[in-house]
């Protein structure tokens, strides 16, 4: 029923080989995490967004200089761009978008100055570029860069230097695509290709922003390389060969986080860093299996992958950013190994003070996983801890993970096994954990100025906006809070 309010799980494959011969985390016993809960209040509902029972979407929380903007997205009635302020009379819909049922629109949410920019699908313009300035008149098409109804594909829409950057994907006639530099000042003028790439098709999934530039990667037949692009034509230049094949680039480090990226080399996976430029481009180390980057913790990145395809654990290295060298740390306990489908994978992980915490989903042939826990980890095996045990996973719910910056970190989390999930604190371990309020299935956790903004349902069944201080104290022995 609930799954109405999600996109896809996101759920990624982390299946490898390795060793084991570390040592194991131990669980804690997270089942009192409720030993901790906040008076009402704390959390506050801001608007009803969506009425009872609307089969739909809510999210893409997204702050411009102190503004929110948002989409909600019911199956039978279109989509909604909303913006608020933060409170009830301002919290209202800017535009609709009557789409095809169960399609979800606006997409792609990006900030630029103090205007909003995102890609939307209509039957005049098909799929293109739009703006917002939080008015109804200024929610408005930007170019039809695709003349008529046709679509135009755009990915990696990102904020560069005060303008958006883009990649177009323009169909090739027998087959594929080539994909073209584009910026936009958010007018149609000022809407330009910046560069094409000729015969250049295998242009990875993702980039990379490194202070005033954002690095892209091709993998050709005669190579891989990186490139940057400061959103001019003389600023997008190839930067470093990075091998004499072709290679494929599998994952980024987060934004705001040290610019690290993974290239999988055959059976290799190589651990690479970057500054932007040729020299400080350096390979770091490479596995001999999948790895996946977990955070980075002062001098050290951590890395997860499979310790081996019989026991299936999650193991945690350590590499050091200076090159030198790895270390393994632990393994995670994992009671479904025998299981042929139950590798671990980690959706979601962010970095608050000294930790990374993660989410670990055990996977499995059937729609959703067979576990999914929270864990923190301060880099060693003994720093490792269980925090949070979800005894009932629902299909499409992303359970998200959010640092509040303030030192405390939100999630949803379902503590028993017939209850859906509510939003939670924590501070790092299962004493100063608890509650945030008796609603349900939170999302899209965003800080504006000093709050966080999130979506949930209440006991009616209605879409809500909910908001809470960044920084709050719960006590110790409260009941949970309700609306």
């Amino acid at each position: 029923m609930h799954a109405r309010n999600w996109g896809a799980l996101l759920w990624f494959s982390l299946a490898g080989v390795g060793c084991g011969g570390l040592p194991e985390a131990v669980g804690d016993d997270s089942r009192e995490v409720t030993a901790q809960a906040c008076p009402p209040g704390v959390a506050a509902r801001v608007a009803t967004i969506m009425p009872p029972g609307s089969a739909g979407f809510m999210g893409e929380l997204t702050n411009v200089q102190g503004t929110l903007y948002f989409v909600t997205s019911a199956f039978d009635t279109g989509s909604l761009l909303w913006r608020s302020n933060g409170t009830e009379a301002g919290t209202v819909p800017l535009k609709a978008f009557p789409g095809p049922p169960g399609v979800y629109q606006p997409q792609s949410l990006v900030a630029v100055g103090n205007k909003l920019f995102f890609q939307t699908r209509t039957d005049t313009f098909g799929n293109e570029l739009w703006i917002s300035d939080g008015t109804a008149g200024g929610t408005q098409l930007v170019k039809d860069i695709t003349p008529g109804a046709a679509d135009s594909n755009l990915t990696n829409l990102t904020e560069l230097n005060g303008r958006l950057v883009f990649f177009r994907w323009v169909s090739l006639p027998g087959g594929g695509a080539v994909p073209e530099l584009w910026r936009s000042d958010g007018t149609s003028a000022g809407t330009l290709r910046v560069r094409t790439f000729g015969g250049m098709t295998g242009l990875g999934n993702d980039t990379l922003k490194v202070g005033g530039a954002l690095l892209f990667f091709f993998s050709e037949d005669n190579g891989t390389t990186m490139w940057r692009t400061d959103g001019t034509s003389a600023g997008t230049t190839s930067v470093k060969r990075l091998d004499a094949g072709r290679t494929f680039l599998t994952e980024v480090s987060r934004p705001g986080e040290q610019p690290l990226f993974i290239l999988e080399d055959g059976p290799n996976f190589e651990v690479w860093k970057t500054n932007g430029t040729a020299s400080g481009t350096v390979r770091l180390d490479s596995f001999g299996k999948r790895v996946n980057l977990l955070g980075t913790l002062g001098a050290y990145v951590y890395l997860t992958s499979v310790d081996s395809p019989v026991t299936k654990r999650l193991r945690i290295d350590r590499l050091s950013l200076s090159g030198g060298g790895k270390t393994g740390i632990t393994t995670l306990p994992n009671p479904y190994g025998s299981f042929e489908f139950a590798y671990p994978t980690v959706p979601t992980a962010v970095v608050s003070g000294g930790d990374i915490y993660f989410s670990m989903a055990i996977q499995s042939d059937a729609p959703v996983p067979l576990a999914l826990s929270l864990w923190a980890t301060n880099g060693t095996a003994a720093g490792t801890r269980q925090l949070f045990d979800n005894r009932n996973i629902e299909y499409g719910y992303r359970y998200p993970l959010a640092a509040t910056g303030t030192g405390q970190v939100l999630f949803g989390g379902a503590p028993q096994s017939n209850t859906p999930a509510f939003p939670y604190f924590t501070r790092g371990s299962v004493a100063t954990q608890g509650r945030l309020a008796d609603i349900n299935f939170p999302d899209s956790f965003t800080r504006v100025s000093n709050r966080i903004f999130f979506t949930a349902i209440n006991g009616a069944d209605e879409g809500q906006l909910w908001s809470v201080p960044a920084t709050f104290s719960c006590p110790p022995g409260l009941t949970g809070a309700r609306e």
